[in-house]
């Protein structure tokens, strides 16, 4: 806790627990950046995104990292938050490309006087300003009103920008003739949940899904997200990620196999990942870029 709780919006509500110890209302809090400066945004550290809905403090609150996870960068002495800008300076100086994504506003926008728009501009102009290739940049957003207005407002970045699909069940998942409208429109880069992209055939294999061969044939590039997000796949029941394959993950090391459709038989052209080690592993041995 720092003073600067006062500022949240909604302060911490502890949690509203029944009997047995059950949680009836979970502890909530819901702090912006919005409300900071810079200077005292530069003031807080980072952590994984997680809380305790069981929590009756706000201590208790900052817990609930899964077991899996670990909290060792966490803490008074790590999580060093970082702006946009200092981001890119970093991004260039380890050589890598970057994905940044323009999250979707907690205010009503316009804020301030700042639109939406100006909001999707402003994340290309600190780029440019920082002499970033667009062709080094996948810009995203869940919101295809950004990802169209870079492909119509600055087109070398809108030839890489990803338009993330929020489905949450294949009855979600745009249809083939969404997926020919996206292309119309300029999008190139579909990503949707790794869900979306995979199923079982008659034997129980894990095989590229329509929606993934819609994609294609529609002319559009594919990225997927999460893995790395679903714990330990032996234990079943692994949830959103897993939800039109989860049958067929037997082990831990099943996610090779879901990795190795993804990258052969969808052919999609990155994947994110929680924890990079596995990606890098199999594109290492596959001679992959």
């Amino acid at each position: 806790m720092t003073p600067l709780a006062s500022k949240c919006i909604k302060s911490f509500t502890p949690a509203v627990l029944g009997p047995s110890g059950q949680v009836t209302t979970p502890a909530s809090a819901e702090c912006r950046t919005s409300e900071l400066t810079l200077a005292e945004f530069k003031t807080l550290t980072g952590k994984m995104d997680a809380f305790n809905p069981a929590a009756q403090t706000p201590a208790q609150y900052f817990g609930g990292t899964p077991d899996f996870r670990t909290n060792v960068y966490a803490g008074p002495t790590s999580g060093h938050l970082l702006t946009f800008t200092e981001s890119i300076a970093l991004f260039k100086q380890l050589g890598v490309k970057m994905t940044p994504e323009l999250k979707s506003p907690s205010v009503t926008m316009p804020f301030d006087g700042f639109s939406q728009e100006m909001y999707a501009q402003k994340l290309i102009d600190e780029l440019k300003a920082a002499g970033v290739r667009p062709r080094d940049v996948f810009a995203q957003s869940f919101d295809k009103a950004d990802v169209l207005y870079w492909v119509r407002h600055e087109p070398a970045f809108g030839r890489q920008a990803v338009f993330l699909d929020d489905a949450n069940v294949v009855a979600d998942l745009p249809t083939f003739s969404d997926l020919v409208g996206y292309r119309a429109q300029g999008i190139r880069i579909w990503a949707p949940p790794t869900f979306a992209l995979l199923a079982l055939d008659g034997s129980n294999r894990i095989v590229a899904s329509q929606a993934a061969r819609d994609a294609k044939d529609a002319g559009l590039d594919i990225i997927t997200w999460t893995l790395e997000r679903s714990g330990i796949l032996a234990d079943g029941n692994n949830g959103f990620y897993y939800q039109t394959i989860d049958q067929a993950i037997k082990r831990d090391g099943d996610l090779y196999k879901v990795l190795d459709v993804l990258a052969k038989d969808v052919g999609i052209l990155g994947v994110f990942s929680d924890w990079a080690a596995p990606v890098t592993l199999y594109v290492n041995c596959m001679g992959l870029k």
